[in-house]
């Protein structure tokens, strides 16, 4: 990765020493999202728990402007002047170029009518098995490395041609037998674990931002 994402991973292991000893992985997640993006895809993300509010604060970072502005490209200006010239530039100005990013855990109905009707582990698959294209990505986050229906999910994303990260604890679990790129904080705890991985996934929202909108 080319500035100014790669500074900003290299910030992260400036605040964060501990974290350096996964600098290979988390330059690699880093790259392989931008990839991603660059490429039209969308980012696909699971998780349990704490690691479920860790997907949607992802989301978050990337469906909207996180450290830089991101205003609408003038081409839908003129798109909305033609359906609504009072209001085209209200909608226009507050409209911001998004990052296309899914939590999988947010879809309530759905998830439980599955994990009723069908199979409880594997509520993340199915939808990674509707929504993935080639060309997009998984990161599947736990914190044990070995939660079944993140599993699932990152099986199936391998099988569609996905590329997959996974965000996890010290000695990865199984996550790390099946994604592209592990990322295995130094931390055994489960609350350990997720107070490193808020930093690291800080950072790759941010470096992602700053390589498609710098």
């Amino acid at each position: 990765m080319k500035s100014p994402g790669r500074d900003i991973i290299d910030g992260l292991f400036a605040s964060y020493p501990p974290l350096s000893v996964c600098r290979e992985d988390i330059t690699a997640a880093a790259e392989a999202l931008a990839a991603c993006y660059r490429g039209g895809g969308k980012l696909l993300i699971c998780g349990n728990g704490g690691s479920a509010a860790d997907s949607g604060h992802i989301v978050g970072e990337l469906m909207k402007e996180f450290r830089l502005r991101r205003p609408a490209p003038p081409e839908i200006r003129d798109a909305l002047r033609a359906v609504d010239p009072r209001n085209a530039d209200y909608l226009a100005d507050h409209l911001q170029c998004a990052l296309p990013a899914v939590s999988l855990a947010e879809h309530n109905a759905l998830n439980s009518a599955f994990m009723n009707d069908a199979a409880a582990d594997m509520i993340f698959a199915q939808q990674v098995f509707g929504y993935g294209k080639k060309g997009d990505l998984l990161m599947g986050i736990s914190t044990s490395g070995n939660s079944l229906n993140v599993l699932q999910a990152v099986k199936v994303a391998r099988a569609l041609k996905l590329k997959t990260i996974g965000l996890t604890g010290e000695n990865g679990g199984l996550l790390r037998n099946f994604c592209d790129i592990t990322v295995c904080v130094p931390a055994m705890e489960t609350y350990r674990i997720q107070e490193f991985h808020l930093p690291v996934y800080h950072a790759l929202c941010a470096a992602v931002e700053c390589e498609i909108f710098a």
